[in-house]
């Protein structure tokens, strides 16, 4: 392919908005280094981007998804999750308030010997 129309692009991005937005964001991956799909051919970047995303050697699903992530500011955190009722206390929890279970190696191989093996089925 010498010359990338808009046109060998359109039945990949229906919208040509969407897909200047999307040439435009891949042409700055390239310009940032990211590794080429097609070859270079003397073409500058916005035409090798067009040109990827013509012989679909990059995901137009997955060129919109990097360019919202690209354009948020803030990222959604899920929510810490509700702390119990008796630690809501304005008093500070000490160290010697927070237990762990602990198994010593022999209890952990005890605890799998007296595990039943599956039984086998005859297929």
């Amino acid at each position: 392919m010498a010359r990338v129309t808009v046109e060998d692009c359109v039945d990949k991005v229906d919208n040509r908005f969407e897909l200047v937005l999307l040439a435009a964001h891949r042409a700055r991956m390239i310009s940032n280094g990211s590794p080429l799909t097609v070859d270079r051919d003397n073409d500058k970047n916005p035409v090798v981007a067009l040109r990827e995303i013509a012989d679909t050697t990059v995901s137009p699903e997955d060129l919109a998804e990097d360019l919202i992530h690209s354009l948020q500011k803030y990222v959604e955190v899920d929510e810490p999750e509700a702390i119990p009722s008796a630690l809501e206390a304005d008093s500070p929890i000490e160290d010697s308030d927070v237990t762990f279970d602990r198994m010593s190696e022999e209890e952990l191989l005890r605890g799998l010997e007296s595990l039943d093996p599956p039984e086998r089925r005859e297929d």
